[in-house]
């Protein structure tokens, strides 16, 4: 019992969660453990299954102690999915829950000590996500399995209906008819053994479905007749261009006072009420514009650039690597007559030629910021820097590339992605 090695039991106390969403304890030995589906403050009997140096991974056996955040997980396939991984825990217990998780990223990574952050609920608990990407296996004996993959085996997939709590209602209801109008073996889709099969949705309940892998077109006509609400069907080939199967080439979105035509991979945030709430955060702590030169890098669309130009600033100049968003940047701003300028390139390369700024703002890939571009921003600072980060652990690693000549501020964090230890973070810097 001692060491607890692989396959042995040991009864632990959880002290936290971590990052991935699983609760994380001590062995008696004293090597850290990680269990999902535990909660802070239980005391669990736990089945080692993966004994490594300095940690190990168990399977939940027994809950001895239950935590006053615990509750029954209202989905029927959390038991074996992966697509959720807090969804054991009451929405408070969640929110600090990540709260946690950001200033011990901070603190561990970054070497920035930080009260714990507010985290902003999410207006909707479930049915909020715009965007919900599906894998699809065919199996040897003519059988398909369509969901996510299973948790802790990434290489299995659960079969998941139209009854998953996170998507938005139209998703629910076109992925719920596809599975039935996509026929034997799937074969109105494109051949292959495994496809990836992303749904969105727009305000106004139109949905798109882009697929990734296979080869050949299926009959995207028949599916386009037979789901609800679905305008577009596209795939994307080897190479990742995008090809039209049938109907439109675009959905209509309009996201708050923006009208948008997307394309099969724009993107946009999953959870529409919570990025409102951010967005209006990232321009509060922006300040007063009036007279002031922004950068908005990794700017995708632009609304951050077009609101600021809006609202007086002196110059807005946006940074993104999609031509597609992009372009849809400038058409926008021709139609609102807002002057900012719009750059189509990679922010590493584009961002040291349009610094010094008064304000920048960055909202980067789960990668976080390039070596590069925490270079052009110590070498060139702006009076404030608003980082917008999807990856707590690489923006503390940003933070401490950015020290000492931008210093952490303020923090904030948004929940866009209830019910799974994602979380969006809001940090300011200053010069």
């Amino acid at each position: 019992m001692a060491g607890a090695e692989r396959g042995e039991d040991a009864v632990i106390r959880i002290d936290g969660i971590a990052a991935g969403g699983a609760g994380v304890g001590r062995l008696p030995s004293g090597v850290a453990v990680f269990v999902h589906r535990t909660a802070p403050e239980e005391t669990v009997r736990v089945r080692v299954t993966e004994r490594r140096r300095r940690c190990a991974r168990a399977d939940l056996v027994e809950l001895i102690e239950p935590s006053a955040g615990r509750r029954e997980a209202p989905c029927p396939h959390y038991d074996r999915c992966g697509g959720c991984t807090l969804e054991h825990l009451r929405y408070e217990a969640q929110l600090r829950a990540k709260g946690e998780i950001v200033r011990e990223a901070l603190r561990r990574i970054g070497g920035v000590d930080v009260a714990t952050p507010e985290v902003v609920a999410s207006p909707a608990e479930f049915r909020y996500r715009n965007r919900v990407s599906f894998a699809l296996r065919r199996l040897p004996d003519g059988r398909v399995v369509a969901g996510f993959h299973a948790l802790g085996r990434p290489d299995r997939i659960v079969d998941i209906g139209g009854d998953c709590l996170l998507p938005e209602a139209p998703i629910a209801d076109a992925w719920r008819a596809l599975r039935a109008a996509w026929g034997t073996g799937a074969d109105r889709l494109p051949a292959g053994a495994l496809l990836r099969l992303t749904l969105r949705a727009s305000d106004s309940g139109e949905v798109g479905l882009l697929i990734e892998g296979g080869v050949g077109r299926g009959d995207a006509a028949a599916l386009l007749r037979e789901v609800p609400g679905l305008v577009g069907v596209w795939h994307a080939l080897e190479g990742r261009e995008i090809i039209t199967l049938a109907g439109a080439h675009t959905i209509a979105e309009r996201w708050d006072d923006f009208e948008l035509r997307l394309e099969p991979g724009a993107f946009l945030q999953v959870n529409r009420g919570t990025a409102r709430l951010l967005e209006d955060h990232v321009l509060a702590r922006v300040g007063d514009p009036a007279g002031r030169y922004v950068v908005d890098a990794y700017c995708g669309v632009g609304f951050h650039a077009h609101r600021l130009a809006a609202a007086g600033a002196r110059a807005v100049v946006g940074i993104e690597l999609d031509a597609a968003a992009v372009e849809q940047a400038r058409t926008m701003a021709q139609r609102r007559g807002t002057k900012a300028t719009f750059i189509a390139g990679d922010v590493a390369a584009e961002l040291p030629a349009v610094l010094p700024a008064d304000v920048v703002i960055v909202n980067p890939p789960r990668a976080g910021l390039a070596p590069e571009v925490c270079d052009a921003l110590r070498a060139r600072a702006p009076v404030r820097l608003v980082y917008v980060s999807c990856d707590a652990a690489t923006l503390a690693r940003d933070a401490a590339r950015l020290a000492p000549v931008l210093t952490l501020d303020t923090v904030r964090c948004f929940d866009l992605f209830p019910q799974t230890s994602h979380v969006e973070t809001v940090a300011e810097f200053v010069a």
